[in-house]
């Protein structure tokens, strides 16, 4: 009898399966919150996975004015719920050196995950939140996020990290992009 509490390893989800190379900005010419904000919205855009910039642009601007998603070590965490899709992705952006966000606040931001995220179903969101948390955990692969080349290399990394998945979920898993 299989035991239906283990995830095949092979078949986990990644972070790297929300994002794709086209995505990821390992030098980010912006130098502040507005500018990060609206390079990454253009790509997710460019690349199909939100239709609307503007809207999505400012919807992602004022979240981060309202209440900022910066967290240790350093990430910025934008993130836009969006009608009529239904498979979360992110576009990941690199700061040359650490910046001031949107707040005056100690802590400087390096990497930024801009999310878009379905309006109608928390859960993917909730899995990816829970796999940048893992990430920002492992000092290994967080120096390597910093050092890597290009996106092919960060892509690399991001497909290291695990996606935590209920027990209860297993069955209904959510697609990758």
């Amino acid at each position: 009898m299989p035991n239906n509490d283990l995830i095949d390893a092979e078949s986990a989800l990644t972070l790297a399966d929300y994002t794709s190379p086209a995505l990821i900005v390992p030098y980010l010419r912006g130098l502040d919150a507005p500018t990060i904000i609206q390079e990454l919205s253009a790509l997710l855009q460019r690349e199909g996975r939100i239709t609307d910039l503007l809207p999505f642009y400012q919807a992602a601007l004022n979240r981060e004015y309202l209440c900022s998603t910066v967290t240790e070590p350093g990430f910025a965490l934008p993130h836009v719920l969006v009608k009529g899709i239904d498979k979360p992705s992110f576009a990941l952006g690199r700061t040359p050196k650490p910046i001031a966000w949107v707040r005056n606040t100690l802590l400087r931001v390096r990497v930024v995950f801009l999310l878009s995220v379905p309006e109608t179903d928390a859960r993917p969101y909730i899995m990816l939140i829970r796999g940048v948390a893992r990430l920002s955990e492992e000092a290994e692969l967080l120096e390597e996020l910093l050092k890597a080349k290009d996106s092919f290399e960060i892509t690399n990394l991001l497909r290291q990290v695990k996606l935590p998945m209920n027990r209860a979920s297993t069955a209904d898993r959510i697609p990758p992009i």
